[in-house]
């Protein structure tokens, strides 16, 4: 027997997966799964301009998957909670068991992602 969830849940789930839906958001993620990094650390570590991972990490931490803090002249970012970490590693491993499904799928091609970036809606 299945729990009803609330629309509003499953809304908020929604957006959730929108804002983990754009791979360079996913590969900040992913870097700072090693710890705390500034952000010309991460535009350095996942191949951006600086100020795009700046937008990036705007929507992140609007979002609250990271948080950030102020040492000396530079501001570091770092993941805002443990399970951010648990749920890219079970991504991993439900991405190896379904790799070919989800390869296949094309009803969510790389050009579905949102054109506005930082945006959740």
């Amino acid at each position: 027997m299945t729990l009803a969830v609330s629309p509003e849940l499953l809304a908020l789930r929604a957006k959730l997966f929108r804002g983990l839906a754009d791979p360079s958001r996913v590969a900040i993620l992913e870097a700072l799964r090693d710890g705390p990094r500034t952000v010309g650390d991460l535009a350095a570590h996942v191949g951006l301009q600086q100020p795009n991972v700046s937008n990036h990490l705007s929507c992140l931490r609007e979002c609250g998957l990271v948080s950030s803090a102020q040492q000396g002249r530079y501001v570091h970012y770092r993941l805002s909670d443990g399970r951010i970490t648990t749920l890219l590693g079970l991504a991993d491993a439900l991405v190896a068991e379904v790799a070919r499904g989800v390869y296949a799928c094309t009803r969510y091609a790389e050009t579905d992602t949102p054109q506005v970036e930082g945006s959740l809606s």
